[in-house]
């Protein structure tokens, strides 16, 4: 089955930076398309206000309710989806590029991302909501008034310290008994899958074939993909990419390198190899994605 790519909405209701959709602020819910939906370049917390959903979130079953909240990851596959009447939440959509300008796990490791996979939904204390109500009317503000001076910084470190609030308090229910043991199981696989994931963000894109990083970790590379899979419900294909996606965003966005330059630095054949790869895996060119960004720069 075809799997449909989410995006934000524009128009009513949507706050973003001119007309970028690296940061967007969402109110009142419109549906999800029918069939498996992926958020293919964002991250989206969900606060749901008023109502209740339920869907499969990557073969999980998943009921949110009023003051839940809930982390859906880049890449995970959401089917099934069916809503109240009166079903209705608050979204906070930032893509790969946003997270990784805001660094929000440098207190963390990346095997923590596993316990965000078994647990991506919390329910909120009434001050926890006022709390997030407090940082979306902050964003809200500074993102809508873009002559404030170092509004586009101020947002940033909005943004930063709100994600880690939400990682804070999703943290609450890795002390569940059930999440516990799912966990601590499988200690070995967890330091494993975070070596792997070091070395990939290490390599920066250099690397990307998935027998060398098994050769890395003294393991095969179909004992890498099953223990992957068994952890993080990923391939080592998909984080492999992951990482290299960020290693070039970061050379188009903050360096003046060539493209023949960039496919050189990351060891890509030939600069046409390169461009093909990035269109693949992004859906623009690298020109596109470059001109993308200095226009964005320009609005502010």
């Amino acid at each position: 089955m075809d799997i449909t790519n989410l995006k934000p909405r524009k128009g009513d209701g949507t706050i973003r930076m001119g007309d970028s959709d690296e940061l967007v602020l969402m109110e009142n819910f419109c549906g999800v398309p029918a069939g498996r939906v992926r958020a293919w370049d964002h991250g989206i917390i969900i606060i749901c206000t008023q109502g209740v959903a339920q869907f499969e979130y990557d073969e999980q079953t998943i009921q949110l309710c009023k003051n839940d909240l809930f982390l859906f990851m880049a890449h995970s596959i959401v089917e099934k989806f069916m809503s109240s009447p009166d079903f209705d939440c608050r979204t906070v959509w930032f893509s790969r590029s946003e997270m990784w300008n805001i660094n929000m796990f440098t207190q963390s490791n990346f095997a923590d991302l596993i316990p965000l996979k078994l647990n991506p939904k919390v329910n909120l204390s009434d001050t926890d909501m006022e709390m997030f109500d407090t940082y979306y009317q902050q964003l809200s503000y500074h993102m809508l008034n873009s002559h404030l001076t170092l509004y586009r910084d101020i947002t940033h470190s909005i943004v930063s310290t709100f994600l880690l609030e939400v990682l804070s308090i999703l943290r609450r229910s890795y002390e569940h008994p059930k999440s516990r043991n799912l966990y601590n199981n499988g200690l070995h696989g967890k330091k494993l899958a975070d070596r792997f994931m070091q070395l990939a963000e290490k390599s920066d894109g250099r690397i990307r074939r998935v027998d060398e990083f098994a050769e890395m970790l003294n393991v095969t590379p179909k004992y890498l993909s099953k223990l992957l899979v068994e952890t993080m419900n990923r391939r080592p294909s998909e984080m492999i990419n992951f990482f290299t996606l960020k290693a070039i965003e970061n050379r188009l966005r903050f360096t003046d390198m060539t493209m023949q330059q960039i496919a050189d630095d990351l060891k890509f054949p030939n600069a046409s190899f390169f461009g093909k790869y990035f269109k693949a895996h992004s859906g623009m060119t690298p020109m596109e994605y470059r001109a993308k960004y200095q226009e964005s720069n320009k609005e502010d």
